[in-house]
């Protein structure tokens, strides 16, 4: 009895330990209501944008009831939004693509009804300051400055708050504002993935290494340019004649214009890559793995790929069989071809936005592509949101 009183006292004395370190906690005795409630202000609700069904821009509405995120995990955080960027695949979602999986991710024992996700809130961008920290996070603090891509299983950045994993979130580049931040991290971490995770590239055997970006002049590519032209690459980009200067600006070696005509008769009269990122898809697949060299580990990765649409056509079990076997009979012929066929996939991680924050303060990364929009989206949806949320909830 005495041992076990001993260590009820023991555990009892950290508790108070560790809230009266924490910031923004006051050690008066309220403070032990901090270990029940996922909110110093004990709040329910929030304004937020949020779709109740697939649609076209219509269907997107505003509310100041959206629920509260809620710590569930002690990994997790909520962070407070001060800028939301807007993706290509929002828009896409927002039509009901990849429905299925993400669903199925959601909810992978399919114990809810159909229908479940709404309201649904998009945004895949976030940048803004930790409000909460679940137990287990050790890496930030209430207060931090933030960025994020938002995994699009998950609840987006259109509202005042978000709930995420303490593994997918990284402090923002000292050097940028929340505004510049949001236009960064989906497209940033996409690229990373591709070329990372997928590719095999790494900044220490990069150098000298012949990298071929086809649609250099999108989201992706742009900072898949200047990521490996950062580790020393040779980089060659496919683009538009209007984006020539551009991409040469951001670092590209050689720019091939497919508007004068077919871009692989150009393609193939220079040396062989080693990597080719597809950002294009279509018949691409059909002339591009020629242009790798054979029997050398070169790799082939394709961002375009049917995955979701088979899922969202077959459901998901008979939709991942269809999409397995395609990439498994691709991997294979060309593999008796000498070379890697490959499909990249967004993959949320703090790690890499760590590695592309520390690029975005060196000055190897910059968003002159798509800052200028994003911060104007921005702009129009922090108006909006003054316009119509109550003032005591700022964003």
């Amino acid at each position: 009895m005495l041992k076990m009183t001993s260590l009820r006292r023991l555990v009892h004395s950290r508790v108070l330990l560790h809230l009266s370190e924490s910031p923004g906690v006051h050690s008066s005795l309220p403070r032990c209501a901090r270990l029940l409630s996922t909110s110093s202000r004990c709040r329910t609700v929030m304004p937020a944008w949020v779709i109740d069904k697939y649609g076209s821009n219509e269907v997107l509405r505003f509310t100041k009831n959206a629920s509260f995120p809620i710590i569930n995990y002690p990994n997790e955080v909520i962070v407070k939004v001060f800028a939301a960027g807007l993706s290509p695949i929002d828009v896409a979602m927002r039509g009901g693509y990849g429905a299925a999986t993400l669903s199925m991710k959601r909810d992978p024992l399919n114990i809810k009804q159909s229908g479940s996700e709404f309201p649904l809130v998009l945004g895949r961008d976030v940048s803004g300051v930790i409000m909460e920290c679940g137990l287990d996070v050790k890496h930030f603090r209430e207060g931090d400055e933030v960025w994020a891509a938002i995994p699009p299983w998950k609840q987006g950045s259109l509202a005042e708050f978000v709930l995420l994993s303490a593994n997918e979130v990284s402090h923002k580049p000292k050097c940028l504002s929340h505004i510049e931040a949001a236009a960064i991290p989906y497209v940033a971490t996409t690229a990373w993935s591709a070329l990372v995770n997928t590719g095999g590239l790494r900044k220490d055997n990069c150098a000298n290494k012949r990298i071929l970006i086809l649609g250099g002049s999108g989201g992706v590519g742009t900072f898949a340019v200047q990521m490996v032209k950062a580790w020393g690459a040779h980089v060659t980009v496919t683009c538009s004649q209007n984006a020539e200067q551009f991409l040469r600006g951001l670092g590209a070696d050689h720019v091939v214009d497919y508007t004068a005509g077919p871009v692989e008769e150009p393609l193939s009269a220079l040396e062989k890559f080693d990597l080719i990122l597809d950002n294009v898809g279509g018949d691409t697949e059909s002339w591009a793995l020629k242009l790798l060299k054979p029997w050398s580990g070169a790799k082939y990765v394709t961002l375009v790929t049917p995955f979701m649409q088979n899922t969202d056509r077959l459901g998901v079990a008979d939709g991942m069989m269809q999409s397995a076997a395609t990439v498994a009979s691709k991997a294979l012929k060309h593999l008796m071809k000498g070379v890697h066929y490959r499909w990249g996939f967004f993959a949320p991680s703090g790690c890499a936005l760590d590695e592309i924050r520390d690029m975005v303060d060196a000055k190897q990364l910059t968003d002159s592509n798509g800052s200028e929009q994003t911060r104007k989206t921005n702009m129009e949806y922090r108006s909006r949101w003054k316009n119509s949320r109550d003032v005591h909830s700022p964003v």
